[in-house]
């Protein structure tokens, strides 16, 4: 695991200009009233995203600054602004922790290139469980006190909570079809974190490229195929004008959720009311991100469908060897013991879980065969 020095905790401009406003508030009130305006300007907090203007996740973000703003009472006021506003999406983990913006909005894997372990937390190893079961494994077995560990490790002035339990993410957008792991051996392909690895171990060549890079990527021929998330992202970056080819379902990130990431002085330094508003909002998102995701990510893999994008399930013998890929991959990470400790964790924590998932659960696809019989594309 790599380790960085241990910085100072750093105070951002943002809070350091908040609370020089309440000790002047403070001041007044020994002496003259503060001004009515003053008492009820907002506190701002400055959120930037990794994902573009136009990017649904970017509307997702919002849905948390609703939320905090209706709960707040218009004391927080939450400044969404998308990638490259003030960092590139990658960077927003570091602006964080040195103070240039209070928020971010991402995902653990952009931030993979510092620490590998990143990747543990949404995009790991799959033992059998969903993105929901690893959420769990977050908040109620232990996740949340890893990441914390790992923040205090590597020097950084961050606290991150995850959210939105994403669908299993799709294979990806290829120009031809494939049927097995020989059609897919020795193409440039685009994803994130230790899904490169993964792949890469299955003889792509991986690049690691931001959303917003894909499609001018393909168009250049830089890369050959790529997955960024879901049928609504891809559908608005273009994906449908560079290939033709949408394979759905995959294990290379099939448990990732959205890490929204605060900066630690600042969050701290606000009145505890607030922080558990900022805190806990986290979990209202989540929810609507939820719906929003049901509805709009069907509603436009249905399009794409309508509109000439051939759309399959991802092949057997693919997950298959996805599923050996992990298996050899596992052994290397285990040799830091701070992944160690945390895959072990995620073991005991989806065995348990996902057997009472799995026995408890009906067989969905059952019931919807017999009422839309003929639809799935197996």
């Amino acid at each position: 695991m790599t380790v960085t020095p241990k910085k100072t905790a750093q105070v951002s401009r943002r809070s350091f200009l908040r609370k020089g406003a309440l000790g002047a508030g403070v001041t007044a009130a020994g002496g003259l009233a503060a001004p009515a305006v003053l008492a009820q300007s907002p506190i701002v907090v400055k959120l930037q995203t990794s994902w573009p203007a136009s990017d649904i996740w970017q509307e997702m973000a919002q849905a948390y600054a609703d939320r905090v703003e209706a709960m707040s009472g218009g004391r927080l006021k939450v400044d969404v602004l998308p990638a490259g506003a003030v960092v590139a999406a990658f960077q927003v983990m570091d602006a964080v922790s040195d103070g240039l913006i209070d928020m971010a909005h991402s995902v653990p894997v952009y931030w993979y290139g510092k620490n590998k372990a990143a990747s543990l937390f949404g995009t790991g190893p799959v033992f059998g469980g969903s993105a929901d079961t690893m959420l769990g494994w977050f908040y109620a077995g232990g996740g949340e006190e890893f990441y914390a560990e790992l923040m205090e490790t590597m020097g950084l002035d961050v606290v991150g909570l995850l959210g939105f339990p994403m669908p299993a993410q799709p294979f990806g957008w290829f120009k031809n079809e494939v049927t097995g792991v020989s059609d897919i051996k020795g193409l440039k392909y685009r994803t994130v974190g230790l899904a490169a690895d993964l792949m890469q171990s299955m003889g792509m060549s991986v690049a690691q490229l931001p959303g917003g890079e894909i499609v001018p990527a393909m168009e250049r021929g830089v890369i050959d195929a790529f997955e960024f998330n879901n049928p609504t992202s891809d559908s608005r970056f273009g994906a449908q004008d560079v290939a033709k080819n949408y394979y759905l379902s995959s294990y290379h990130q099939a448990s990732e959720s959205f890490e929204f990431l605060f900066s630690k002085s600042f969050l701290e330094g606000l009145d505890p009311d607030l922080q558990a508003i900022l805190r806990h909002s986290v979990e209202a998102a989540s929810t609507a991100n939820s719906a929003q995701a049901l509805d709009q990510y069907s509603r436009d893999l249905q399009k794409l469908s309508e509109s000439g994008v051939t759309v399959r399930r991802t092949p057997q013998e693919i997950l298959a060897a996805q599923l050996d890929a992990w298996d050899a991959l596992i052994p290397e990470l285990e040799q830091d013991d701070f992944m160690k400790r945390v895959l072990d964790s995620q073991r005991e924590w989806v065995e348990r879980v996902t057997y009472y998932t799995l026995m408890n659960s009906p067989d969905y696809q059952l019931a919807y065969e017999h009422y839309y019989p003929g639809k799935l594309a197996l």
